[in-house]
C-alpha cells in the first residue's frame, strides 16, 4: 500500500504558476501509474493529467493541455504537476492518485490510492 501527500498549493493571480508535488511512502512510486485530479466547489472530481510508470507517456485533459505538465522522479518517489498560465477556472482542490495496474486511464474509479488534496486558488 502506498501513502500519498500533496503539497505546493496556494493562492496565485491569474496568469501565474504553481508546482504541485505528490510524495509517496510505503512502496516505491515506480510501481504505479499516477494521475492528478481536481475538484472545484459544487462540482465532481475531474481528471487533469496522468503519467505512466516510467514517465515515458503523459496524458492531459483538453482544458490543461499546453499549460500543465505532469512529471515524475521515481528516485525521489515524487510526482509533480507544473501549472502555468493559471485561470480562475483552475481553482480547485487537487488530488494525487496512484493506480496499481500499468495502463494509464483518466477514470477516477480506476485509481486505488488517493492523497488528501491541496487547495489551489486562482484570483482574477
Amino acid at each position: 500500500q502506498v501513502r500519498l501527500v500533496e503539497s505546493g498549493g496556494g493562492l496565485v493571480q491569474a496568469g501565474g504558476s504553481l508546482r504541485l508535488s505528490c510524495a509517496a511512502s510505503g512502496r516505491t512510486l515506480s510501481s504505479y501509474a499516477m494521475a492528478w485530479f481536481r475538484q472545484a466547489p459544487g462540482k465532481e472530481r475531474e481528471f487533469v493529467a496522468a503519467i505512466s510508470r516510467s514517465g515515458s507517456s503523459t496524458y492531459y485533459t483538453n482544458s490543461t493541455k499546453g499549460r500543465f505538465t505532469i512529471s515524475r522522479d521515481n528516485a525521489k518517489n515524487t510526482v509533480y504537476l507544473q501549472m502555468n498560465s493559471l485561470k480562475s477556472e483552475d481553482t480547485a482542490v487537487y488530488y494525487c492518485a496512484a493506480k496499481e495496474t500499468a495502463r494509464v486511464t483518466w477514470t477516477l474509479l480506476d485509481y486505488d490510492y488517493w492523497g488528501q488534496g491541496t487547495q489551489v486558488t486562482v484570483s482574477s
